[in-house]
């Protein structure tokens, strides 16, 4: 029998699928990361669920693997369940899926809701070409980095944030990305209260400030390349650090903007300065 990666709903319990129903009921175990809010679904879902219900989250999925995989083995059918979504993406089910993997058992999946999927089809922005981010480093120099990595990125770009993050990480976009470049900040999706805030990247940090609550995905356009040359990059670099920004980071803006690598217009500004000097 295989793993069954089953998605759930990432608000509204009506969003469930008949699959989902089914899968919970005829399941020999399941496996959730929350055993709670897995009952509680199953309440509203009116699903009696099988008698063996265990928990399976990042703290435990290490030690969990082993047993879970000795059952499918054995011919049981698992089912496993995360929060909201798909199980594995951004969530437990990895190590789970690999291991089943490497023992040639079969692995399938019910598909679902995705936050992912919501948000780019609502945000405005082109999805015909994009990249799945997950959650930003919350450490402020790693998100730096890896927002860098990505900044001349062409395709639209998707990330899920942390509502006490949400503001810094807008923030460092802005400043990284450009402060004008397009996103949408897609809150409590299917839910009441769901939201959908389009913008530049700082009028978005701008609004996100005052405080948001929720399950956050954010979409941001992809890098759009203009013909501007590296002198006018130059320029455009001394003119913003004349008003007092950081160096570093506005080569990384400016560069994001314009299409040039971000150590040839370091080192051009570099060498621009130390001729005036000479």
């Amino acid at each position: 029998m295989p793993l069954v990666l089953a998605a759930t709903p990432i608000g509204d319990p009506r969003d469930a699928s008949p699959r989902l129903r089914e899968e919970l009921a005829g399941a020999d175990v399941v496996a959730a990361e929350d055993t709670r809010r897995l009952r509680a679904l199953a309440a509203k879902l009116d699903v009696t669920l099988p008698e063996r219900v265990v928990s399976y989250h990042e703290h435990n999925e290490a030690a969990r693997t082993a047993d879970l995989l000795e059952s499918v083995t054995k011919g049981e059918r698992v089912v496993l369940v995360t929060d909201a979504g798909m199980p594995s993406v951004s969530d437990p089910g990895y190590r789970f899926v690999r291991a089943c993997i490497d023992v040639d058992e079969q692995v399938t999946c019910v598909p679902g809701p995705s936050a992912v999927l919501m948000a780019l089809a609502v945000s405005g922005l082109p999805v015909d070409r994009f990249t799945f981010e997950g959650f930003l480093p919350r450490k402020g120099g790693e998100r730096r980095r890896l927002l860098e990595e990505v900044a001349q990125e062409r395709r639209t770009m998707v990330f899920f944030e942390a509502p006490h993050r949400i503001a810094a990480s807008l923030e460092a976009m802005a400043e990284v990305l450009g402060a004008d470049r397009p996103a949408a900040v897609c809150r409590e999706l299917t839910k009441t209260w769901e939201e959908v805030r389009r913008g530049g990247l700082t009028e978005l940090a701008g609004w996100a400030a005052e405080g948001v609550k929720g399950e956050i995905t954010i979409v941001v356009g992809g890098a759009e390349r203009t013909s501007i040359s590296i002198e006018d990059a130059v320029a455009e670099v001394l003119s913003r650090q004349d008003r007092g920004a950081r160096l570093k980071d506005v080569c990384a803006a400016v560069a994001t903007s314009t299409g040039h690598s971000k150590k040839a217009l370091y080192d051009a500004v570099v060498d621009h300065r130390r001729s005036l000097s000479d």
